[in-house]
């Protein structure tokens, strides 16, 4: 699942970005605005970690989400079909928006974040709606050749479409039923796409309030509860200090804070659950591993996400939750106490159970 990190200049998109995947950027690609640079962060997990605490295994595999950094948005930028092709190829977005005030980082106007988001919403339904009239003209041809009751559904649909964005409204918002979000899948919509607002806020005393009040404080509650859309802070300048620091050192300066984790962490949590992802997990002494699924998958689509060949020669998952495992301290005790449960190809997976699949491969 890649995500796309959008914004516009000086908002701190790319130190996120860096901080985020640990990827170092050369002097060329920092030079290059308009190249898209493409990283992996990992999903932090306690409860992984606390299984791999039981189990000591060789390897410990987390869930990763991958994350874009484009150039900064615009609408000059919507045109290049590069730049929109970066962003059409992702899952969701990330936008990072400026809620700091910083002399040696210049800013066009005031700073405003809700305005901020509203623009480049405005710039990405723009796009779709130009590719909505060209499909749409299209049809209208088609049609006056030859009726199929498929093109028709396409053409209300994408009406629709039409109508919804002129409104200014996302098509995130848009209800849709499942076949109806199939005919649109092809066309990677921008305004589509869930959205994750990050403010970068400024350093301060009371930072930990600060971060857990800047949404409403920046009026922007009611744009994060809206369908398919969430809102977050973060502090970059701080962020940027805990990347140099140790384990300890680190969740001592978070502390100073009243934080009990970084922003980062946040960050890559609330994307993995933004894309609508759980994780289910492998154990044994040879490896602990996170398995990302989407939400209300079965079992036998889990099997899948692990190799094609169990989800073909599927019999049956042993499956208990996390926590059910630990208290029992091991497989065998659980088995006993008969919360090692045998579950069937239609069990739905639930965030973090604990999974082995018998199969006939």
């Amino acid at each position: 699942m890649k995500t796309g990190i959008i914004g516009l200049p000086q908002v701190g998109k790319t130190s996120l970005f860096r901080m985020l995947t640990k990827a170092s950027l050369s002097a060329h690609a920092l030079a290059n605005p308009r190249e898209a640079h493409v990283g992996v962060a990992k999903v932090p997990d306690d409860r992984l970690d606390r299984l791999a605490a039981l189990y000591h295994p060789k390897k410990l595999v987390h869930a990763a989400v991958e994350y874009v950094d484009v150039g900064a948005i615009g609408q000059e930028a919507l045109k290049e079909s590069a730049y929109v092709g970066h962003l059409r190829n992702v899952d969701a977005l990330v936008h990072v928006v400026r809620a700091f005030d910083d002399p040696a980082i210049p800013h066009v106007g005031e700073l405003d974040p809700l305005r901020d988001i509203r623009n480049v919403d405005f710039d990405l339904m723009v796009s779709d709606l130009g590719q909505v009239e060209k499909r749409l003209e299209r049809l209208e041809k088609d049609l006056k050749k030859m009726r199929s009751p498929e093109l028709e559904r396409e053409f209300d649909l994408l009406k629709r479409a039409h109508a919804h964005l002129e409104s200014e409204r996302p098509l995130r918002e848009m209800e849709m039923a499942p076949e109806d979000k199939k005919r649109v899948r092809g066309f990677m919509f921008l305004s589509e796409k869930p959205i994750l607002y990050v403010l970068n806020i400024a350093e301060s005393p009371e930072l930990g309030k600060e971060l857990e009040t800047a949404v409403a404080r920046r009026g922007l509650s009611e744009v994060a509860s809206r369908p398919n859309a969430a809102a977050m802070a973060v502090c970059a300048k701080v962020e940027a200090e805990l990347a140099e620091m140790s384990d300890e050192d680190a969740a001592e300066f978070l502390a100073s804070y009243g934080l009990k984790e970084s922003g980062l962490v946040r960050l890559v949590r609330k994307t993995y659950e933004l894309l609508g992802l759980i994780s289910f997990f492998t154990v044994g002494e040879d490896e602990c591993r996170a398995w990302t699924v989407p939400v209300n998958s079965r079992a036998v689509e889990a099997a899948g996400a692990i190799h094609s060949d169990l989800e073909k020669h599927f019999i049956r998952a042993e499956t208990i939750h996390w926590d059910a495992l630990l208290e029992a301290g091991s497989e065998a005790n659980a088995r006993s106490r008969g919360t090692l449960r045998l579950e069937g190809k239609e069990y739905i997976v639930k965030d973090g159970d604990v999974m082995h699949v018998r199969h006939s491969a």
